[in-house]
Order: structure tokens, then sequence, then C-alpha cells
């Protein structure tokens, strides 16, 4: 016999889940039909969700207005050079926290943990000041240099690790496994899972990175693309047809990056969740 209590639960969970996506979606799906609306038609009182005359007008200003293909790659090279980073130092990191035993452990985890409340305009002139004394100012360096370590990476990879047998580690041990050994060949791989989701976390957090590189590059040749989105702003007027294609533009490949890797990222918070 059907449960009808059972039915109509899963019916109003599925109908939530449905209404909150559909509000999630909503700011997507404005960004969009805005990029594909003639500019005449875009502050019109009258509200549609698809524009009465499509056009690609906005994309093909956009893409002669600024050097995109530069954009996109400086941001790329950032982007890459963070995630790199921040998966070694995570996962170095989360594994001496996770499997190994010292005075103090818990609370410098503590700290490094109160480091991701820490907001980081509170330390970013100090910051800047340090970049400018080492010549880094209008450097990729200098632009991804605040991205290298992530506090939230180290507690994720942490709570990833732990979900790892210690046996099995003590199985490597007497084997005669060094331990940059079992962490390269025995937790790395265990970790792939947890890695892809971060890898994910770590370049969407360097695309959308907006005030540093404004702060620390001048110089157009090394615009990311969030910089060169602030191009269409202007002091009293917002060009919103080409802020809306450029804004498409730059959240493409991290939607595709996303859809490719969704199973890793939704694998990977699970397996992090699983121990506390």
């Amino acid at each position: 016999m059907v449960d009808n209590r059972g039915v109509l639960r899963s019916a109003a969970l599925h109908t939530i889940l449905i209404i909150t996506a559909a509000l999630m979606l909503l700011p997507f799906v404005w960004m969009l039909t805005t990029s594909l609306t003639p500019s005449a038609e875009i502050l019109t009182p009258s509200l549609r969700l698809w524009p009465a005359h499509p056009t690609l007008e906005h994309y093909r200003e956009v893409v002669q207005a600024a050097p995109w293909v530069s954009y996109f790659l400086n941001t790329l090279i950032v982007s890459t050079v963070s995630a790199v980073a921040i998966l070694f130092t995570s996962s170095l990191a989360g594994f001496i926290f996770a499997k190994y035993q010292f005075p103090g452990r818990d609370a410098l985890f503590i700290i490094v943990l109160g480091t991701a409340m820490i907001p980081f305009e509170s330390y970013m002139i100090p910051f800047y000041l340090q970049i400018k004394s080492l010549g880094w100012v209008n450097t990729y360096q200098g632009i991804a240099a605040p991205l290298l370590i992530m506090s939230f990476g180290i507690f994720f990879m942490r709570q990833s690790i732990m979900t790892i047998p210690d046996e099995l580690l003590d199985a490597a041990r007497i084997d005669g496994a060094s331990e940059l050994y079992i962490y390269r060949r025995v937790v790395l791989p265990l970790s792939k899972p947890a890695l892809g989701a971060l890898a994910i976390l770590a370049v969407q957090n360097a695309w959308a990175f907006f005030i540093w590189p404004m702060i620390v590059t001048s110089d157009r040749t090394r615009f990311t693309m969030e910089l060169g989105l602030a191009m269409f702003q202007r002091a009293y007027t917002v060009d919103y047809g080409r802020i809306t294609a450029g804004s498409v533009i730059t959240v493409l490949p991290v939607l595709i990056a996303f859809l490719i890797l969704r199973r890793s990222i939704i694998r990977g918070v699970t397996l992090a969740g699983m121990k506390g």
C-alpha cells in the first residue's frame, strides 16, 4: 500500500527544491537575456523573460572594446597558479593536521580556521606595501600572491583525509615507505574527489577576484576579465548590455568546468563531511 504521507512529503520537498533552484537561476537568466536585448529595450518598464528582438550586438561591441583573449589568458594564468598552489598547500597541511600528533596541533588548527574569518580588506594595504617592496606590482605573481593559500582548503582537505584509514598508512610505513611517499602515492590518489572539488573552488575564487587585481595592476596588459568588466561602468551610467555580455563571457568557462567536474565536486564535498 502506498504511503500517502511519504509521497506528499517527497512532493513538498521537490517543490521547495525546484522553487529554490529557480530563484537561484533567475539572476543568470536575467544576465543572459539582458545581454541579448537591444539597448533601446533594456530599460523599458515591461518585464520580459526573453527579448522581443534578440541580438548579438553587445557581444560584438564587447569583443571590439577590449582584448578579451588577453584578459582571459591573464585570468587563466592567475587561476591555474592559484589552484595548483592551494591544492598543494591544502593537501599537505590537511594531511599533517589529520594524521599527525604533535604539541599544539589543535590550537594551531583553530588559528588557521580563524584566519578564514578575517576579511582580506582588513590587511590589504600592508599586503600591498609588501608586494610593492618586492617589485611585484603589475606582475602575475603580485596578482596571485593572496590566492596561494586557502584556510578553508586546509580544513576541507583535513576532513577528507581523516576518512582514510590509519591502518592503510601504517601498512605503507611497515613496507618501508617514507612519509613523502605516503603523501604522494597513498593520500593524494585517495583524495582525488576532494582535490577536484577544491580545485573548482580555488579557480572560482581566483576567477572572480576583483578588488586586489584592481589595486595591484595599472597595466592593461595584465588586466583580468573582472577588471575588463569595469570598463563598461562609468561615473553616472552603466552600459547594461555590454556589462552583461562580458559577464556571460566571464562566467562561461567556470560554468563549463563545473558541469564537467560536478560529480567529483559532489562526491568530494560528501566525503569531506563524513568525519568531523
